[in-house]
Order: structure tokens, then C-alpha cells, then sequence
């Protein structure tokens, strides 16, 4: 659980705070297209502006690989959250700069001044100590709010932490106390369903959930290399031979441990992977220990389906990371709809992890029937390893 500070454990009245918040949002022609993350920052600004600090934001967006790129601005985002907040949001022309710096300096009580991106900066993946401390020389107080990014090192997620008092806003609060909640101390039956493509990502998740759950679901490409430990002929699926001895080693812990370990039972098929990705292709649905040699599976069958809402049904925690099959083309996203929608119809407490698998809820309309979508998806990965997050791991202790 969560033993770290949060903005209510300190004064913030009349002091500068600097606020790490993640406005990586996705754009078009210069447009936010959707502005979740902008609207999951809101408690914590406005509980700061509430109590009359002097906030000062910061926010990376995209890749612009430690150059200045006007295609990389964080004009929008200030644009979008001066209309959120219903009051002037005054976006400064650099990070650290002068510009900076004498915006930072003039800000009264319950104004906001958004940074520009911090990503202008190679100094700030590089977690470079003397960047982190002219960042940090802005304001008194630091609040990591990001937890997209929390599981980064860098200058304005971890670095800045070593010069000013450090707490963590409601957002990376409610990330912690709920999947943590989860993880440590669920009401069961505890399911956890991991999908995506590759075992090799997931490795460690896979292990700390084993010690966990009462029933472990999984699909996607992952699930092949299972079905192959099994013996099972997977055709030309995705398959990875170097993880094979650890999926055995995973099928006789879950045996051991009495955890339901639950593979598909039957599988959409096609000849190849469709290219493009949104291409019609051909498909047909086999038994998963009969794929023929020739084909691909691509997506969970219709009676694994049934299963995996059935496990789902069953449940009083559930935690999902990671789509069934192809999920961006329309005939082989049948599999990851079900499971949404297991999770939309389910009374239990449910956590999509971020990723695809928040994508695809969002995009189906399940958004406001999940109990919490993660807004990172490298860190809620890290998280449901048990990992501790430099992002947090920085912060002063309660």
C-alpha cells in the first residue's frame, strides 16, 4: 500500500509547486484527439489552487529526442487545460531558460504556469543530476503525479526529488491504493488475464501473479508458447522457443500452488498475419491442440470465449493486461470485445492495465463500467511485477 506523502501531508499555501503531470496525449493536425490524461490531473491541480499554491506544471509529450520541435509542444495541452480549469494556464517558451524562470518567479497564489515539454532537454531521460537540480531550483515543493511515467528515471519523474521535499498527487495515489489493494489484499475469487504478444514481456508478471491469484487467464500471441509446453501443434503461430522450459516450469508452479492456469480452447485461424493490419482476411475456428500446420491463430475461439467470461463471472478482483488477439482488425478483435465485455458486465472490482487493453475498452464504450483503467501501461506492468517504481520510490515517506 501506499506509505508515501501525498499533497495533503504537506503545506502547499502561498509555496511554488512543481507538478510532474503526464500530458503525452494523443495528437492529429495539431488537435488532442482525446484528453484523459488532461482530465486525470485535474484533482490534483485544483486541490493545489484550492489552498492557493503557485503551480507550476511539467509534462513531457512524444519523442522530440532532446531538441526544441515546435511539433512537440505543449501549447495545446495549456490551451485545453486553461479551458478545464476555467482560468489562465500561461505556457512558458522553455524548461528551464529564462523565460522559464522569470514566469516561475512572478506566478502569485492560485496561478498556473505550464513548462514546455521536458523532453526539449536530453538531460531529462539522462536523469542528469544538474538539469534536475535547475528544474527543481523553480519551485519548493515537488508533487509526482505521472504515473504513465513513473516507472522512468528520469530528471522530472525521479531526479528532482533529491532537491526538494517530494509527494505524490491523488492520480498516482489512486493508481497505488487500487492496484496495490489488488495485488496484496483482493476479495476472491482474484483472476488476473494477460494477453499481448510476446511471454518475454510478461515474464515476470506471469511469476509474482502465480503467487497471487486463484485463476490465471491467458491469450494472445503469449498463449501459444504455452499451448506449445503442452505439446500442442500451434501451426505457424507466434511462438517464442527460448521461453518454452519457463512456460512448463509456469504450468507445474500453477499446478502446485492449486492456481487455475486457463489456456484457449479453441482458435481463430488464417493463413497469414493481415497486412495491412485492418485488411479482410480469411478465417476459420479450430480446436487449439489441432491447428493445422499451414495456419496462424490469431485470436481466441468463441467456446474460449465462453470460458474466460465464465472465469470472469466467477470473480470478485480482476485484473486485465493485454488483448486476445489482433485487436485492430475487425475479425480477429471478437476475443479482447469479450473479455471488455465480461469486465463491463462483471459486480467485481475490475483493473485494465493501461496499454491496449485500456484502448479497447475506451474505444468500446465499457470506459464507465471498469473500477479503474490504469493510465500507464509500462508502469502498471512493472507494478502487477512487483517492482518498486523509481517514480515513486523517490518520494518522502509518511
Amino acid at each position: 500500500m501506499l506509505t508515501k506523502k501525498s499533497v495533503e501531508d504537506i503545506n502547499v499555501t502561498g509555496k511554488k509547486v512543481l507538478v510532474r503531470c503526464d500530458f503525452n496525449v494523443p495528437m492529429e493536425d495539431g488537435r488532442i484527439t482525446d484528453d484523459n490524461r488532461i482530465v486525470g490531473a485535474l484533482p490534483t491541480i485544483k486541490y493545489l489552487l484550492a489552498h492557493n499554491a503557485r503551480v507550476i506544471l511539467c509534462s513531457h509529450m512524444g519523442r522530440p529526442k532532446g531538441e526544441f520541435n515546435p511539433k512537440y509542444s505543449l501549447a495545446p495541452v495549456a490551451k485545453r487545460l486553461s479551458e478545464l480549469l476555467g482560468k489562465e494556464v500561461t505556457l512558458a517558451a522553455d524548461v528551464v531558460g529564462p523565460d522559464a524562470q522569470a514566469k516561475a518567479a512572478a506566478l502569485k497564489d492560485g496561478e498556473v504556469l505550464l513548462l514546455e515539454n521536458v523532453r526539449f532537454h536530453k538531460e531529462e531521460e539522462k536523469n542528469d543530476p544538474a538539469f534536475a537540480k535547475q528544474l527543481a531550483s523553480l519551485a519548493e515543493i515537488y508533487v509526482n503525479d505521472a504515473f504513465g511515467t513513473a516507472h522512468r528515471a528520469h530528471a522530472s519523474t525521479a531526479g528532482v526529488a533529491d532537491y526538494l521535499p517530494a509527494v505524490c498527487g491523488y492520480l498516482i495515489q489512486k493508481e497505488i491504493s487500487i492496484m496495490g489493494g489488488a495485488l496484496n489484499n483482493p476479495t476472491r475469487p482474484f483472476v488476473a488475464i494477460l494477453g499481448g504478444a510476446k511471454v518475454a514481456d510478461k515474464l515476470k508478471v506471469i511469476e509474482n501473479l502465480l503467487t497471487k491469484v486463484d485463476t490465471l487467464i491467458i491469450g494472445g500471441g503469449m498463449a501459444y508458447t504455452f499451448l506449445a509446453a503442452q505439446g500442442k501443434g500451434i501451426g505457424t503461430s507466434l511462438y517464442d522457443a527460448e521461453k518454452l522450459d519457463y512456460c512448463k516450469d509456469m504450468l507445474k508452479k500453477a499446478d502446485e500452488k492449486g492456481v487455475k492456469l486457463l489456456l484457449p480452447v479453441d482458435t481463430v485461424v488464417a493463413a497469414s498475419f493481415p497486412d495491412p493490419i485492418d485488411a479482410h482476411i480469411e478465417t476459420e475456428v479450430v480446436c487449439s491442440d489441432s491447428i493445422p500446420a499451414d495456419k496462424m491463430g490469431l485470436d481466441i475461439g468463441p467456446k474460449t470465449r465462453e470460458l474466460f467470461a465464465e472465469a470472469v463471472k466467477a470473480a470478485k478482483t480482476v485484473i486485465w493486461n493485454g488483448p486476445m488477439g489482433v485487436f485492430e482488425n475487425d475479425e480477429l478483435a471478437k476475443g479482447t470485445i469479450a473479455v471488455a465485455q465480461a469486465l463491463a458486465d462483471s459486480d467485481a472490482t475490475t483493473i485494465v492495465g493501461g496499454g491496449d487493453s485500456a484502448a479497447a475498452v475506451e474505444k468500446l464504450g465499457f470506459a464507465d463500467k471498469i473500477t479503474h483503467i490504469s493510465t500507464g501501461g509500462g508502469a502498471s506492468l512493472e507494478f502487477l511485477e512487483g517492482l518498486e517504481l523509481p517514480g515513486i520510490a523517490c518520494l518522502n515517506d509518511k
